[in-house]
């Protein structure tokens, strides 16, 4: 799986048996991670591609995961499953989230020394092939540079004023779904 950031052989090997199902419900698979711990937790955060997921959606692919698991039994010991959406400070993970967060702050960090360095924070500047263009400060004045995606091992968007204000506008544009909400019928006469 190149086009998804993934740190360990077992995260990738898990989205690929998750990802597949996730797409087939409609949505798309941001990030997964396999935490450790006594009982390990499976992480996965998901949204629908034109961004945004509903609890009940979260649940949803909470069971269909779950049950694709219980037959390719990839994780040996007990764990815990966590479905969540990516929230407003959201890790960056494919290539096509460098392109739509351009613009906005984030933090990279690479998995070999890039110009003696492995962390990198500034603007996102879009992308150029492979490459993930950034704005950074270097020698007291801002330059662009390109990390190739392959490079990186973590990324995510930095929590900012702009930011917030920007999902705030995107979720109140965003149209209210009747069907979300229960009908909730009662005889009582309404009080005055």
């Amino acid at each position: 799986m190149s086009d998804l950031i993934a740190k360990a052989a077992m995260d990738r090997r898990l989205a690929e048996i998750v990802t597949p199902v996730i797409e087939d419900m409609g949505f798309e698979l941001v990030r997964i991670r396999l935490m450790g711990g006594n009982t390990p937790t499976l992480q996965i955060m998901a949204e629908r591609p034109g961004g945004g997921i509903e609890v009940d959606e979260c649940a949803d692919i909470s069971n269909a995961v779950s049950a694709v698991m219980n037959v390719e039994d990839p994780i040996l010991d007990a764990y815990t499953l966590e479905v969540s959406s990516p929230g407003i400070d959201r890790p960056l993970t494919r290539l096509k989230d460098f392109d739509a967060y351009e613009g906005y702050e984030a933090k990279i960090e690479t998995a070999e020394l890039i110009d003696g360095r492995r962390r990198f924070k500034g603007t996102l500047a879009g992308i150029e092939g492979e490459d993930v263009l950034i704005n950074i400060e270097q020698g007291g004045e801002e330059v662009t540079i390109g990390l190739n995606f392959d490079w990186l091992s973590d990324a995510k968007l930095v929590l900012t004023d702009d930011l917030i204000k920007e999902m705030l506008k995107a979720r109140k544009a965003a149209p209210v779904d009747e069907t979300k909400f229960d009908a909730i019928e009662t005889d009582a006469p309404l009080e005055e």
